[in-house]
This record gives C-alpha cells, sequence and structure tokens, in this order.
C-alpha cells in the first residue's frame, strides 16, 4: 500500500491530531465521508446532457 507501514500511518494520525485538534477530528471525517459518498454518486448516476444527438426535421441528418 504506497511503502506505508503501520508506524508511518501513527506518525500521520499524530501530527494530524496535534494540527487539527480532537475536537476537529469528527467534523473533518464527517466531511470526508460527504464528499466520497457525493463522488460515489456522481459517478453512476448518467448524465442528462449524454443522449442521442438531436435529428434536423427538414433533412433528417444530425443537427451540428
Amino acid at each position: 500500500m504506497f511503502g506505508i507501514g503501520m508506524p508511518e500511518l501513527i506518525i500521520i494520525l499524530i501530527i494530524i491530531l496535534i494540527i487539527f485538534g480532537a475536537g476537529k477530528l469528527p467534523e473533518i471525517g464527517s466531511g470526508i465521508g460527504k464528499g466520497i459518498k457525493n463522488f460515489k454518486k456522481a459517478t453512476h448516476e448518467t448524465p442528462d446532457e449524454i443522449k442521442a444527438p438531436e435529428k434536423d426535421n427538414d433533412t433528417g441528418e444530425d443537427k451540428p
């Protein structure tokens, strides 16, 4: 996993705890979770912009 072992992860978590404090960690975690949820939702939805090209009524050819 990217060459990061357990000791490195513990050091990173301690640094994050020092920077943000224990009170902000739940807010940061929920924000990251919501962001991941929205990203997954957006990647699974089919956008309305993707559809068959409209036909020109006069010639029957695709509109540019």
